[in-house]
């Protein structure tokens, strides 16, 4: 495979490491809302365990990703991640989805887009109004 294949499949494998990440904080919020009998259990439960073995293989994943994703996208594609907790929260957590929340999100996704074609978005939109 050629360095532009490996650099798209890689990408979507990073936004999967973020989107496990994302599940793994929605599985400690589900764990700190419950009470526990002893802080021993607090920490050393079922749900929190999980999570922070997701948060490790995330990492791992991510680390990984790095040799053929460049270093200046990392940040962008993290940024999926408040995208995906606020959706997660909203369908696990049944939190309220805000009209700054969702502008939040849009803002977002709109970053992501705007980075990921690059100069190519203001030359379709220059030739638009051109």
């Amino acid at each position: 495979m050629n360095k532009d294949t490996m650099v798209i499949i890689f990408s979507g494998v990073f936004l999967c490491s973020v989107l496990i990440s994302s599940i793994s904080q929605i599985l400690l919020k589900k764990s700190a809302d419950r009470t526990y009998d002893s802080r021993l259990k607090e920490y050393l439960n079922p749900l929190v365990i999980v999570a922070y073995i997701m948060f490790f293989c995330s990492m791992m994943i991510t680390m990984y990703c790095y040799r053929y994703v460049d270093v200046s996208a990392g940040p962008i594609f993290e940024s999926a991640g408040y995208v995906f907790v606020g959706i997660l929260g909203f369908i696990f957590l049944k939190e309220k989805f805000t009209a700054k929340k969702t502008i939040g999100m849009v803002l977002i996704l709109l970053g992501i887009v705007v980075f990921s074609f690059g100069g190519e978005i203001f030359n379709f939109i220059s030739k638009m109004f051109a």
